[in-house]
């Protein structure tokens, strides 16, 4: 199965240069010059990159095949893609479709909270999709304080979500009174 390492953004300065929307957690390993990478759509690639550098948490390269800012547009939306069997050994990491249709439970006594249906990713960082036992559509934030476990073996994840954040505990909402604004002004 193909899955998708980063997806080219807007092109940077005028020699080719693209912004990348990384989807990998290892990016210093899979964006090394070098690099070759099947496209989707096909008929974009392979795209080999030639140069590559980070600044400011982004990443952003250039490929052998698009030395130009009018050939770097053109490939503005393209995803770069490598062969999940190149990742058996990841033990920290899940794809989407290992994720979707696992049932989450609650830490505390085991619960069913609801279903998992997908991973978006956002810019802080990714959140489990959860659709909850009465159809609410819910967005987890995928850090290990609030999902401390996977078990994809298991068909599980378990949530530790602090109060409000599941629609069902619409009513626990914990809000600050800086988030109210309640707080003195400065």
């Amino acid at each position: 199965m193909l899955l998708t390492v980063a997806r080219v953004g807007r092109p940077h300065g005028l020699r080719g240069e693209v912004a990348l929307d990384v989807r990998t957690d290892v990016p210093q390993e899979r964006l090394v010059v070098g690099a070759r990478f099947v496209t989707e759509p096909a008929a974009a690639g392979p795209l080999e990159i030639a140069h590559v550098r980070e600044a400011q948490g982004r990443w952003y390269v250039t490929f052998a095949q698009a030395d130009d800012r009018t050939a770097a547009e053109g490939l503005r939306g393209v995803e770069l893609l490598v062969d999940s069997d190149e990742d058996a050994d990841d033990d920290d990491g899940w794809y989407p479709h290992e994720l979707a249709g696992l049932r989450a439970e609650h830490v505390a006594d085991g619960r069913p909270l609801g279903e998992v249906v997908g991973l978006e990713h956002l810019p802080a960082h990714d959140v489990l999709v959860l659709r909850e036992p009465d159809g609410a559509r819910t967005l987890v934030p995928f850090v290990e304080a609030i999902v401390p476990v996977v078990d994809v073996a298991g068909g599980r994840v378990v949530l530790d979500p602090p109060g409000g954040l599941l629609a069902a505990d619409a009513a626990n909402l914990v809000v600050s009174d800086e988030t109210r604004g309640t707080g003195e002004e400065a």
